[in-house]
């Protein structure tokens, strides 16, 4: 099959495309032909090399991923071969506590595909059965890879972490990545009023069709001041973080009382600062969150089948175009997702 891999850690010139071994169906695993994989940060840090990560080499990327169903291995009954499928990207061992309660996103061998195991930057994949939902029928394949990974995380931390209120001030920061205007929807769902940051004129633009209420250049103006400005000095009850470094004492300083902050990444480093005084004194909440249930996955596929959320996508390139697509993420040059079509 054609796939794109890398054999040693680096940056996106490590990329190869070229052909490897189509994957094999074993007992409890549903092989994929994929029609569509999108990228996300994941796939530009696994690439460069995660400490203490080790991955068997050749590696292939890619978390968020459709298709349809092409070989259906033995112990799997709930799809058939020709079903046009999604991917739930992450896995666990299904037996544990935390599975078994439904939040297997807590499972100590959790991983993500295309991550821990090999993705979806390829014709085909082999997946547990478990992992394999059925694709909105109203999504195109595109779509369909667009929004698995960051709606996922989204809910997650605003939902199950924050539990978003009506008329909850939410700070989404960095509002044009995949789980920004995934936050922007999600808010708003539930009676949110959202302030989306981002760091360019175009991109606030866009943000404004998602629905968001206030806009800030964090580029041009200083997030916190204007938050104040905006809540009249009370601050915001959430917020929405996954820039790391850069951001986070600010970020720290612009809660209200009581705020939540919450957290899925760190884009711009990992070694935060904060000033401990904020914490205890406001009783503010930190949140650190990975991904989510698969159950909140199902749920959140229904909320697409009625058109609540929609996926936003800045370019589709071919799967060839793998090491393009890394330059634009690694530059922040998209507005969404930015998927390879396969």
């Amino acid at each position: 099959m054609k796939a794109v891999y890398f054999n040693q850690h680096g940056d996106e010139s490590v990329l190869q495309y070229g052909a490897l071994p189509e994957p094999q169906v074993a007992t409890g695993k549903v092989l994929i032909q994929i029609k569509a994989c999108a990228l996300n940060h994941l796939d530009l840090w696994v690439r460069r090399g995660i400490p203490g990560s080790r991955l068997p080499l050749p590696h292939i990327l890619g978390s968020d991923i459709s298709g349809v169903v092409a070989e259906v291995g033995a112990g799997v009954a709930q799809v058939k071969v020709g079903d046009e499928i999604f991917v739930s990207p992450g896995t666990s061992c299904g037996v544990c506590e935390w599975c078994l309660t439904g939040v297997d996103n807590n499972c100590r061998h959790y991983g993500v595909i295309g991550e821990n195991s090999s993705g979806g930057y390829a014709e085909y994949l082999a997946v547990p059965g478990v992992n394999v939902m059925p694709k909105p029928a109203n999504l195109s394949f595109v779509e369909a890879a667009a929004f698995p990974l960051t709606f996922l995380t989204s809910w997650e931390m605003l939902v199950t972490k924050c539990r978003v209120r009506p008329g909850d001030f939410v700070l989404v920061l960095a509002a044009g990545s995949g789980v920004g205007v995934a936050a922007v929807q999600i808010a708003k769902l539930h009676g949110a009023i959202v302030i989306a940051a981002a760091g360019s004129a175009e991109k606030l633009e866009k943000v404004k069709n998602l629905g968001a209420d206030f806009f800030i250049n964090y580029e041009e103006q200083n997030f916190r001041e204007e938050v104040m400005k905006l809540t009249s000095k009370r601050g915001a009850d959430i917020i929405f973080e996954h820039v790391g470094e850069k951001t986070w004492p600010e970020s720290i300083k612009t809660l209200a009382r009581g705020g939540r902050l919450v957290t899925c990444g760190a884009t711009t480093g990992y070694n935060a600062t904060m000033d401990l005084r904020y914490l205890f004194s406001k009783n503010l909440q930190i949140f650190g969150s990975i991904m989510g249930s698969k159950g909140t996955m199902l749920r959140l596929a229904d909320f697409f089948r009625a058109g609540k959320f929609k996926p936003v996508i800045d370019r589709v390139l071919p799967l060839a175009e793998a090491q393009q697509a890394h330059r634009i993420l690694a530059r922040r040059e998209q507005f969404g997702k930015v998927v390879l079509e396969i």
